[in-house]
Order: C-alpha cells, then structure tokens, then sequence
C-alpha cells in the first residue's frame, strides 16, 4: 500500500459525514507505518475505544470506514478466527460494525465482520506480529495468495459497505 497522508485519509470515508470524518482521530505517526506490509490501514480511536477505522485502495482510490466494536464479551476469551486474514486469537478477534453508506446509514443499516481487534491482518498474514501457537492454520498458499485473500476478504467488506 502506499503512503496517505491525513488528508487522504479524512477524504476517503465512504460511511461518515464530512463533519464526522474531520473530527475522528487519525493516527500521528503516520510516516512511521509499514506501509510496504500493509494491505489496509487500521487503527482503533485512542479517545473511543469502541471506534476503529480502516483505509485501503479500492480501485484506484483510497475507500475509508468508520467501524464500530462493542466492548469485550464474555466469548472474547475464546480463539475465534478473523474473517479477513484467518488469523485465530483468544480474545484478539471483535466483531466491528460499519454503517452502510448513503441512504441505507440513514435507515440505520449497517454490515459487520469479524476483524483482528487490533487491526493488523496484513503483519499476521506475512509473519510480521505474532498471535501465538496455532494461530495460522497450516496451508498450502504461497505468501502472495493470503496476501490476495485478504485483499479479497477486504474488499469485499467495503463492497458490501458500499452496496
């Protein structure tokens, strides 16, 4: 992925106002990402833990959400697996709701999916951050078609944001 810029990043939500994509929080070091080993952009808000954001390109444009978690729940403690990377955690996996976009987040539509509570499907993918024993299952994919799952997974929980 390559580097955005704040600006970028604000412009691109898709499933926010204007006014609410000034105001969320976007992370400071944004120079100091792995941008090389990311497939997505995520971060929680440090000010509203129950808010996460993600950013990738989608096309040729940068596609942002907004995304919602509730707190932990008593199933946290069990290994559960992210939709996105197929990463097992014990307690490392929330459900994270985004509102649709357009009219549909008017009615009060939304889409959800089970995601890494931390945001950093691409650094598990590629063996970069570590979930612990079993956390990958074994599989025959080279390291390019998770990456290309995971883009795929991604990309389809935009889509179905966006629909």
């Amino acid at each position: 992925m390559e580097p955005l810029t704040e600006q970028e990043i604000r412009s691109a939500f898709v499933n926010c106002t204007k006014g609410e994509a000034k105001r969320l929080s976007v992370p400071r070091d944004l120079a100091d990402r792995p941008w090389d080993d990311l497939d997505y952009l995520g971060w929680r808000d440090p000010q509203a833990h129950d808010r996460a954001y993600l950013v990738t390109v989608v096309g040729d444009r940068p596609t942002a959400l907004a995304l919602r978690s509730p707190g932990p729940a008593s199933w946290q403690r069990r290994r559960s697996m992210c939709s996105m990377c197929l990463t097992a955690h014990t307690g490392g996996v929330s459900l994270m709701v985004a509102p649709k976009a357009g009219r549909a987040r008017e009615r009060g539509n939304s889409v959800g999916a089970y995601i890494c509570s931390d945001l950093s499907c691409s650094l598990y993918v590629r063996g970069k951050k570590d979930a612990g024993v079993g956390a990958r299952p074994q599989e025959s994919l080279t390291l390019e078609e998770k990456i290309e799952r995971t883009v795929a997974n991604v990309a389809a929980f935009i889509a179905k944001v966006t629909a």
